[in-house]
């Protein structure tokens, strides 16, 4: 039933009648300081969403990985910025560790930019992850958020769904949402 709750969740996408006035990525691990497939899923999502509202601040939100030097946050504004994007438009969240951390130091760093709670958010995630992350995401104060689940590789995604199973459950548990 779960997975069926994850399924219906997956084919959201941004509000079409309100203009966003931030992006925020979130990120997904980056093995040898590389965007893993799934992270470059996000980072595609992101940049198309960007195109559509060009006055959007965009936020990469995510720390550095176990034992390497780069951080999530410089790896994906990177990529951004590689594919177009101007970095003056970008803001760098690279201290998280967790969703719960994506969403409170991005919305501190946002608020310092003069984007509001109450302004309209995008939150670009998986697919799988989309509902978990937008519960945390009201919890940290965002007013109004939409959000846009980038496809999960194949080989990647029963594996994903049964992990966000248990994330889900821990994260009702400790009260993230």
């Amino acid at each position: 039933m779960f997975f069926q709750v994850i399924s219906s969740g997956i084919s959201e996408s941004a509000a079409k009648g309100s203009p966003a006035k931030a992006i925020l990525i979130l990120g997904s691990g980056t093995p040898h300081c590389t965007a893993s497939p799934t992270l470059v899923a996000r980072l595609n999502d992101g940049l198309a969403l960007a195109r559509r509202w060009p006055a959007a601040r965009v936020v990469v939100s995510g720390g550095q990985d176990f034992g390497l030097r780069c951080s999530e946050a410089d790896i994906m504004a990177d990529y951004l910025t590689a594919h177009g994007m101007a970095p003056d438009r970008l803001i760098r969240e690279d201290r998280s560790t967790s969703t719960e951390d994506n969403m409170r130091f991005s919305r501190r760093l946002l608020e310092q930019q003069g984007v509001s709670a109450a302004d309209p958010l995008i939150l670009v995630t998986s697919d799988f992850h989309l509902m978990r992350a937008k519960r945390i995401a009201h919890k940290a104060g965002f007013q109004v958020v939409s959000g846009v689940g980038a496809a999960t590789p194949l080989y990647l995604r029963y594996n994903a769904w049964l992990r966000e199973y248990f994330a889900f459950i821990s994260g009702w548990m400790l009260r993230e949402f």
